[in-house]
């Protein structure tokens, strides 16, 4: 077993125990040191408290893991980023309304809302498409303007 692994299963029961989804382990060399980062999602968008709940559990829990050894490392948790891609039935759900960039297997680019979700099947606007046929999936980024809509 991997030390992403030993280290995924060890807090894997905590993540879960809050609300949320373990998303992603990954340990990133830096120097002398290590950064170890926790991707957590939620079925809504998870505020500062939430995450900082999470991470004095995990915290406590790592500094005794045997898996790290002795090299020291920094522990950062996290939400997933607007640029992970959509790759659960959960980040539909979760990311109902917004606008998303579809490339499809075929090679087909498709850009809409993100509508309802029927079994293996999304709505993109008025498309019915199914999420086999979906290569990647990202959420477009939208700004609106402050001033409203003056003409």
């Amino acid at each position: 077993m991997s030390v992403i692994d030993e280290i995924s299963a060890v807090i894997a029961p905590i993540v879960a125990a809050s609300g949320n989804y373990l998303e992603e382990v990954t340990i990133t060399p830096d120097g002398k040191s290590r950064i170890l980062t926790v991707i957590v999602d939620s079925d809504t968008h998870l505020n500062l408290d939430q995450v900082t709940a999470v991470t004095r559990e995990i915290s406590d829990l790592l500094e005794t893991l045997p898996a790290l050894g002795d090299q020291p490392f920094t522990l950062e948790v996290t939400s997933p980023g607007i640029d992970r891609p959509l790759t659960q039935l959960r980040h539909w759900k979760k990311n109902h309304g917004r606008l998303v960039n579809l490339v499809l297997h075929d090679g087909k680019e498709v850009k809409g809302r993100i509508g309802d979700l029927a079994g293996d099947v999304i709505m993109i606007d008025e498309k019915e498409i199914s999420l086999d046929d979906i290569k990647s999936a990202m959420i477009e980024i939208e700004f609106k303007s402050i001033k409203g809509d003056k003409k």
